[in-house]
């Protein structure tokens, strides 16, 4: 292993103006040190011991996150890392791991307030080195923490997607195979003679029941029972195909007085062709109400990604109204309510007037604060989120409450911190509520936090006009 002089440390740029005498006392203070390949110099939650300064070799720094490796810099000779002067960092937050055999000088973080208090040119030159890594690092986990947000919310949509989208092509398969048995029926129902009064009752029957909207809303018991009435009818009447004519008619609100009123005003033995028509086409209908129900399922889906392209608007302000894009936050996140089985209360003033705000920032608190809360809510029975709105004067106030175990005290002073976070490793980076700060004091408003066990609140607060 070579001895490091002062020329040594001069090669490296930063130390290049620093006093001979000052760089030698660094030296003097120092542990001297290899590392074989695959060693770890740090890992993540282990105590800082101090500057590192690499003379030789080259390091990797990787974070783990959903288990995948994630590459953030190689470390290579004349790299300064490790605590610097000034620097609130104890613990590590990632892996170095060597690829080569590596030689490194550790000044020892003990010494650092000697180094403060007797050197100020190489506490300038680190000070430097902490400033460019800190602005270097948080850009970087900036953008990780954005491509992870896009990563959950591409994971949700794929799935909510899935869903109706499956349902179109089962429900347009079902409709192709019942149309190919449409023309027995209505061969069936043109072998009957039916007068124009006939004609008319069941036309309009039919329009009747394809355009009713209240149609009844029936438990799994009370449904039963009605089908059970209607095939007994149907069986009475010597009607063909009772199960599915039951199904349908229960479900478009067909009761027994209702076949009694058209039986007495059909011949009896036109009844079953007619009841068999009358049932293909409500079979239609609702088959066809199926493919337009997933279709605009879809349809709002899109809608709430194309709000979240704001966010590649840049810097514009535009008047909005808060509460599309709370709920459209709620659809691109439905998948993470569903799995966890939370219950969403939404206690909105409508009346509230429109906000200046850039909408795609302001999708960044909602998402982040709901996503926060949901996984706060991980595997309780009774899991309620409440979002509250209100008008405070001339702020809007949005209050975004769960019913979780609650922050801690001791903790709560430091969650808006960057990188800090309560999550294991891999599963946050710390930055999602520092964006959430830093996106609401750009609309120049607060975010405060007020938590106890089984309540937790954070009140985000800022002015209509911007």
């Amino acid at each position: 292993m070579k001895d490091i002089t002062v020329k040594d440390m001069q090669a490296i740029e930063v130390f290049k103006d620093v006093p001979e005498s000052q760089l030698q006392w660094m030296i003097d203070r120092s542990e001297h040190y290899e590392l074989e390949e695959g060693a770890l110099m740090t890992s993540p939650g282990e105590p800082i011991s101090g500057t590192h300064i690499i003379f030789s070799g080259k390091i990797e720094l990787y974070r783990i996150q959903n288990n995948t490796k994630l590459t953030i810099a190689q470390l290579l000779p004349g790299t300064v890392t490790g605590i610097l002067p000034f620097s609130r960092g104890k613990i590590g937050i990632a892996y170095g791991q060597c690829l080569e055999t590596t030689q490194l000088m550790t000044f020892p973080k003990d010494q650092l307030r000697e180094l403060i208090v007797s050197h100020y040119e190489l506490t300038q030159a680190l000070v430097i080195v902490m400033t460019s890594r800190v602005r270097e690092f948080t850009e970087l986990e900036q953008q990780n923490e954005k491509m992870m947000a896009l990563g959950k919310l591409s994971a949700g949509l794929a799935h909510e997607l899935n869903n109706p989208a499956a349902a179109i092509v089962r429900s347009s398969a079902s409709l192709k195979e019942h149309l190919i048995m449409q023309p027995d029926s209505f061969k069936s129902l043109l072998s009957i003679h039916l007068s124009q009064e006939e004609i008319d009752l069941i036309n309009d029957k039919m329009i009747s029941l394809l355009t009713k909207t209240n149609r009844p809303v029936l438990s799994m018991m009370k449904r039963s029972e009605k089908e059970d009435e209607i095939l007994d009818w149907l069986d009475m009447n010597s009607i063909q195909g009772c199960d599915d004519i039951a199904d349908n008619l229960v479900e478009f609100g067909v009761g027994e007085d209702d076949l009694e009123e058209l039986k007495s005003k059909i011949n009896q033995k036109d009844l079953s062709p007619i009841l068999t028509w009358m049932n293909n086409s409500l079979t239609t209908e609702r088959m066809v109400a199926d493919i337009q129900e997933s279709s605009k399922r879809i349809a709002e889906l899109v809608g709430s990604v194309k709000t979240f392209t704001h966010m590649d608007r840049g810097g514009e302000r535009e008047f909005v109204d808060i509460h599309v894009g709370i709920r459209n936050t709620l659809i691109m996140l439905n998948y993470k309510l569903k799995k966890g089985n939370i219950k969403v209360i939404e206690d909105f003033d409508l009346t509230l007037p429109p906000v200046k705000a850039m909408v795609g920032e302001l999708n960044q608190v909602w998402t982040n604060l709901i996503d926060n809360a949901i996984d706060a809510l991980e595997n309780r029975q009774d899991a309620e989120l409440t979002l509250i709105t209100r008008r405070d004067k001339e702020f809007v106030k949005v209050t975004i409450c769960d019913n979780g175990a609650g922050i801690p005290a001791e903790i709560r002073s430091k969650i808006f911190d960057p990188f800090f976070t309560t999550k294991a490793i891999g599963k946050g980076t710390g930055l999602g509520l520092d964006v959430v700060m830093r996106i609401v004091k750009q609309h120049h408003g607060t975010v405060t936090l007020h938590s106890q066990p089984g309540r937790t609140e954070f009140l985000v607060c800022f002015p209509f006009n911007g």
